[in-house]
């Protein structure tokens, strides 16, 4: 966002709207009130306003109070970005970064805006020291790295900021460290009442099963690449695009480089305007890919883990999550990449390849945050794994496939109906796959004039034969993920064959 556009968005801003103002009294209630060391954290949705909030906060507080405040953040973009905004509500503030090592002007301002990581080796240093902290404002305060300078404000009324009050570290629970949580606003309550866009979602079933979660609680990026980058799931990427946002400004997230690199040169190849970026990417080229992206209309942007705060651009028509992701607030952050509200744009898309959707709920869905914010280790264990997930996935063909298959009128197979028959007749339970293969394989030659054409339509059954094979495998018990794919490779090989043979009998 340019320098011109931003002013302009604060001078419209300036103007507080009636959640915000309610919001900032229950604030200012517990700092007029509570011990001056209290730690309070507040919610608001991304797209709700928070530093438009807090630099009210900031104002109010410093124009009643004989003392200054502190306001931290993680990253050097929402170092600028704040510090802006302060000035916007008339609040004289100085940034301390990398080249400040000591505050011989303390006295000419009443705010610091900083990173954490600065403060703290410029405070552990002792050459900078800000006299007089009242206030500490905390922005993005799921972020652990803060708890560094708790310390170094004992007597500081703290006030944490954050869209979701859930530790990036499962171990370090926020109620340990703040002593209240205020609710903000719900994400449906600013869809209602016209401040963000309505999100329209549209998940693809994934199998998961085969990712690796790391140290972090999250999917390893080894693992993210070594699913997302086969080619199955970038034609299911490029048809889920090509079929929901097609022509939309687009923004792909993904877990690793490689596999964002990838996109790219499948979009590419395919004919689309895109491009790439990740925190590798100098600051120039960074720039003129951000403006490229502002000024292109259908522009398409893969990314990895860059765009998720500090980011904002609010012709943003689709987001296209690429990844599957255990951290709730990244969920939430993705999605709201999209949720700024325009004159023209009340809703936007989000297509989920990652099952994000069945595992935490629509984007919008009620969330129970003070519950999370007191028993996160109860929301967390309760969460829906990848393995009942993917079992309770119900197949649907897509239109674009069913065409293909348009002389056959009965395509689908209920492999438990079956099951229990056979069992029943005391039949091999292996028999269910095999009649799951006649019934494919009738489908490929009825709609093709050739062997080669009807071994090529097979193709198009993959996610098919993946959601037959496990509700087989269901059916069966306990079984290795081992034998699951075992049985999904020896599926395709014996179809093919069944097509050969299926084509020779029609055709004698």
């Amino acid at each position: 966002m340019s320098q011109k556009d931003l002013l302009i968005e604060i001078e419209a801003k300036k103007e507080l709207y009636g959640y915000q103002k309610g919001d900032i009294d229950k604030i200012f209630e517990r700092l007029d009130n509570a011990p001056s060391n209290y730690h309070l954290l507040y919610q608001l949705p991304t797209g709700g306003g928070k530093t438009v909030i807090f630099s009210e906060i900031v104002r109010r507080y410093i124009a009643q109070h004989d003392k200054k405040v502190v306001v931290l953040t993680h990253r050097i973009e929402l170092c600028k970005q704040t510090s802006k905004m302060l000035k916007g509500f008339d609040v004289k503030n100085k940034i301390i970064n990398s080249v400040i090592k000591e505050l011989p002007d303390q006295e000419e301002y009443s705010c610091f805006v900083a990173m954490v990581e600065t403060l703290k080796n410029r405070l552990n240093d002792e050459k900078l020291m800000i006299d007089n902290v009242g206030l500490v404002i905390i922005d993005e305060a799921h972020y652990n790295s803060f708890r560094k300078l708790f310390s170094q404000f004992k007597n500081s009324f703290i006030l944490g900021v954050t869209a979701t009050p859930l530790s990036s570290n499962i171990k370090l629970p926020m109620h340990q460290n703040y002593d209240e949580l205020i609710v903000g606003d719900t994400i449906q309550s600013l869809i209602d009442n016209g401040f963000l866009a309505r999100a329209t979602t549209y998940s693809y079933d994934v199998g998961l099963t085969s990712l690796k979660v790391g140290i972090n609680g999250d999917y390893t990026v080894k693992s993210s690449d070594d699913l997302y980058m086969n080619m199955v799931m970038q034609e299911k990427l490029l048809h889920a695009y090509s079929e929901k946002s097609l022509g939309k400004k687009t923004l792909i997230f993904n877990n690793g480089i490689n596999t964002s690199l990838y996109v790219y040169e499948t979009f590419r190849e395919a004919g689309y305007a895109i491009k790439h970026l990740d925190n590798t990417t100098s600051n120039e080229d960074r720039k003129e890919i951000l403006h490229w992206f502002k000024k292109t209309p259908d522009a398409i942007l893969t990314s990895v883990g860059i765009l998720t705060t500090g980011f904002d651009e609010p012709t943003v028509e689709s987001i296209i999550l690429n990844r599957a992701t255990k951290s709730l607030t990244l969920y939430f952050q993705m999605i709201g990449r999209g949720s700024r509200k325009l004159p023209n744009k009340d809703t936007f898309t989000v297509i989920d390849l990652g099952n994000n959707a069945l595992r935490f709920g629509f984007w919008n869905d009620p969330m129970d945050w003070q519950h999370i914010f007191k028993s996160p280790e109860y929301y967390l264990e309760n969460l829906r794994d990848d393995a009942e997930i993917e079992n309770n996935f119900k197949y649907v063909m897509p239109e674009a496939t069913r065409k293909m298959f348009a002389k056959t009128a009965v395509i689908d197979l209920d492999i438990e109906e079956v099951f229990k028959r056979n069992m029943a007749l005391n039949l091999r339970s292996k028999e269910v796959i095999e009649t799951s293969i006649l019934q494919h394989a009738l489908m490929c030659v009825e709609n093709t004039n050739d062997l080669y054409g009807a071994r090529m339509l097979s193709k198009l059954l993959a996610d098919d034969i993946e959601s037959r094979v496990r509700r087989y495998v269901k059916c069966l018990g306990k079984t290795s993920k081992n034998y699951r794919e075992w049985l999904i490779e020896d599926y395709k090989v014996k179809l093919s064959l069944a097509i050969g043979k299926k084509f020779r009998e029609l055709n004698l």
